[in-house]
């Protein structure tokens, strides 16, 4: 069988150019996220079947890369069912990762405990642009904090961090998953249904109300429900203060403090924001994972066209782990399409040290050679990034590749005399 040069469908190999920038976003992100008191965790990439596929990971849980179990564990001849060859899958987010090491590490960790973690995760979904199979991911989480504080922490946070890679003009779009769920309530939605019915909400900036009308209707969803449910979408189009406007109508359906919790959050980061940037209301965001139990919140970009990160609260998840319920809310900003951005608009990386290279002729040797690497060597000492290489047959292509690399200096040396 013949080898294959091209990686794995879904993943990618990264040049040079793109892991400097990938570097560099990384030390920005850690820097800004260390100034609001976040600490870097890091977890395994592989996790228990049973933590992977705990019903909280919703359609994701469809995605996972699976694991065979080793050595004498693997017995293919005696297996009946998929729990008989498989224990273990990659991560397809950070965010059960950290729940399972916070159970087991609580009682080592200052509370609230504020973590970053940084890292891969995998999902074996459709390949498209910005969406890999393999790709980083970048969260921080609050665990431990029930008020609305860690909420407006990790807004503040990630857009100071988007700020300072030079984002401005995008949206914190912002909801609470209660406020969906008494919706479908005042609506006469049944409550094993409302998976289903925010599945196809969430739908909505692509095939707009009728839309999601239709497929509500074709789903077998009763006529005056959808009705219902689609007015207060309509009736939300005309109002400024759309978080008073429903909570009057769900009046029953809603407690009083979710609409002041998410007034709170939005007046706080309003008044004390540090980039440019929208916070707005948006009762049509429903975010994917099942484990969120109050406010979501999304990044929308307008140079992308879509989401590039987001999260919320989930404070039921701890207790999956220990019995013992523990508020954590989460921020995750979509790292790859952060990247593919930048790169898409030529970012320069600001305060790059001067980079030489080097040339030396085939023919340099012993002392010569000695002197050139000593003259590299004191380059070297005030920061500036230098390459020795020897000089190929063809030159010219050599210095085009390096002036591509960011060399902007480029020395030729040569046999008798070094020049």
């Amino acid at each position: 069988m013949a080898l294959t040069k091209k990686p794995v469908t879904g993943m990618k190999d990264i040049l040079p150019t793109e892991m400097q920038l990938r570097d560099y976003c990384i030390g920005v992100i850690k820097e800004t996220y260390g100034q609001f008191g976040f600490h870097s965790i890091e977890t395994p990439c592989v996790e228990h079947m049973e933590n992977l596929n705990s019903k909280q990971g919703g359609e994701n849980e469809k995605l996972i890369f699976k694991i065979l179990k080793r050595g004498e564990k693997l017995n293919l001849e005696e297996a009946r069912q998929e729990a008989d060859l498989v224990d273990g899958g990659l991560r397809y987010d950070l965010t059960v990762p950290l729940v399972r090491f916070y159970a087991n590490h609580a009682n080592e960790l200052s509370a609230p405990f504020k973590a970053l973690q940084i890292g891969n995760v995998w999902r074996a979904d459709r390949p498209q642009k910005g969406r890999y199979r393999q790709f980083m991911q970048c969260d921080i989480d609050i665990l431990g904090e029930p008020s609305n504080l860690a909420e407006i922490e990790l807004i503040l946070a990630t857009t100071t961090t988007l700020g300072r890679l030079g984002f401005s003009g995008f949206q914190i779009r912002i909801n609470d998953r209660k406020i969906l769920k008494a919706m479908a309530a005042y609506s006469g939605f049944t409550e094993e249904s409302y998976d289903t019915v925010f599945i196809i909400l969430d739908k909505m900036d692509k095939i707009g109300l009728e839309g999601v009308s239709a497929e509500l209707l074709k789903n077998g969803f009763d006529q005056a429900a959808v009705d219902k449910y689609l007015e207060l979408f309509k009736g939300l189009k005309d109002e400024q203060d759309g978080i008073s406007w429903l909570a009057q109508k769900l009046e029953g359906f809603l407690e009083e403090e979710v609409q002041a919790g998410l007034k709170e959050i939005i007046a706080s980061v309003k008044a004390t924001k540090a980039s440019d940037f929208e916070i707005v209301f948006d009762p049509t965001l429903v975010r994917g994972m099942s484990y969120y139990t109050g406010t979501i919140f999304e990044i929308a970009m307008p140079q992308f066209g879509g989401s590039c990160g987001g999260g919320g609260r989930y404070d039921k998840m701890v207790g999956k782990f220990t019995g013992n319920d523990v508020p954590a809310c989460g921020f995750s900003i979509g790292f790859e399409r952060i990247i593919l951005i930048m790169l898409e608009n030529g970012f320069r990386i600001p305060g790059q040290p001067k980079r030489c290279a080097y040339l030396i002729e085939k023919g340099v040797s012993g002392q010569e050679l000695c002197d050139v690497i000593a003259r590299a060597q004191k380059a070297r000492e005030d920061g500036t990034q230098v390459l020795v290489a020897r000089m190929n047959k063809n030159k010219k292509f050599q210095k085009e590749q390096l002036a591509k690399d960011g060399y902007t200096e480029i020395e030729e040396f040569y046999k008798n005399p070094l020049k």
